[in-house]
């Protein structure tokens, strides 16, 4: 301890210095401490607050002038804390780091309704549609608020949604009473984190307030962009290589087929392959005759496959002249003889 700080404890009543240890004790137990506004909170409220924390955070409520001295004593530049202590402050610490505090400080909060003479913490609207109470003397009381209410329908209605406070003003005894009959609750009650040090940084809440689902689908669209950069720059990681390899297969693959490779792996592509090509040439083949036996059927099938259309215009089509349709059949049997020996020497 510093000299100042044995000049300090000198100053105070032994009880006092006793809750100050007590404090520096549990300040140092954990890795994050911070200061939360308790202003406004109920006893009962703030007890329940305390017991849910428990098993995550602990909360420590003091004079203001103790929990200074206690941070001041520290050190470790948890000392910033300081400038937060005022008011109706407490301590909190917790293992956690500090933007999981603040989220989960924020999630704990519940609505409330708010008393005459409190500052809005955000606009006030009352929303459109029935209030569920019955025409009186409440309607002039929702427009002299600022509400468009009307008599409709046997009962009082909001016609249109109607901000009636903005934030940072005072609410009114007249909108507190308004707001009370509608069981609206404009304020959210729980502990408001006023800064929190961890590993010699301080943060403020709005470093802390993050947009989980932004974040989570940027850190996403990251992931996704660096897999397809270390894919396209066939960069090898633990992630990568699956697809990598899968990739230079398939390259290789094509490769072989392309070059007629007659790698285990790929004779059965080259026979489909070529197979097929054999199929496509005898298709175009007229005379059945002039294939080899087991391409016969493929004629057949081809011959089978054409349209109706097309058989009806061959069959009602004449030749200009005689002599030209014999020279046409005999170039076509020519060029079904030349087929007919191709195809008989690939077999």
């Amino acid at each position: 301890m510093s000299a100042e700080g044995e000049r300090k404890t000198e100053t105070i009543p032994q009880w006092k210095q006793d809750e100050v240890d007590d404090i520096v004790g549990m300040i140092e137990s954990y890795e994050s401490v911070g200061v939360v506004n308790i202003a406004g909170i109920p006893s009962r409220q703030l007890q329940d607050m305390r017991r849910d924390l428990h098993g995550t955070a602990e909360l420590r409520v003091a004079r203001n002038t103790l929990l200074s001295r206690a941070v001041e004593e520290v050190d470790d530049g948890l000392e910033q804390l300081t400038d937060y202590v005022a008011g109706q402050v407490g301590l909190i610490g917790t293992n956690d780091n500090p933007f999981s505090l603040f989220q989960s400080l924020e999630a704990s909060k519940t609505p409330a309704p708010i008393g005459a003479g409190e500052i809005a913490p955000n606009d006030i609207v009352i929303p459109e549609g029935d209030t569920g109470v019955d025409p009186g003397p409440f309607v002039g009381e929702l427009q002299s608020v600022g509400a468009d209410a009307r008599i409709q329908e046997g009962s009082i209605q909001v016609l249109s949604d109607s901000t009636v406070l903005d934030a940072g003003e005072e609410v009114s005894q007249e909108l507190a009473n308004v707001l009370n009959e509608l069981g609206i609750e404009p304020k959210e009650v729980g502990l408001d984190l006023r800064a929190v040090f961890a590993d010699g940084v301080l943060f403020e809440p709005d470093e802390l307030e993050l947009d989980i689902e932004a974040y989570e689908s940027d850190i996403k669209a990251a992931a996704r962009q660096a897999f397809n950069l270390s894919v396209n720059a066939e960069y090898p990681t633990a992630t990568t290589a699956p697809t990598l390899l899968q990739s230079a297969r398939a390259d290789a693959k094509s490769l072989a087929l392309q070059a007629a490779i007659e790698d285990p792996e790929v004779v059965p592509d080259l026979v489909s392959k070529a197979d097929a090509q054999v199929r496509s040439l005898a298709a175009q083949i007229d005379d059945p005759e002039a294939l080899p036996e087991e391409l016969q059927d493929v004629e057949a099938e081809a011959a089978t496959e054409e349209p109706a259309d097309d058989q009806d215009d061959t069959a009602s089509d004449e030749p200009a002249d005689e002599d030209d349709a014999a020279e046409e059949a005999e170039d076509d049997d020519d060029d079904d003889e030349d087929a007919g020996d191709a195809l008989g020497a690939m077999f």
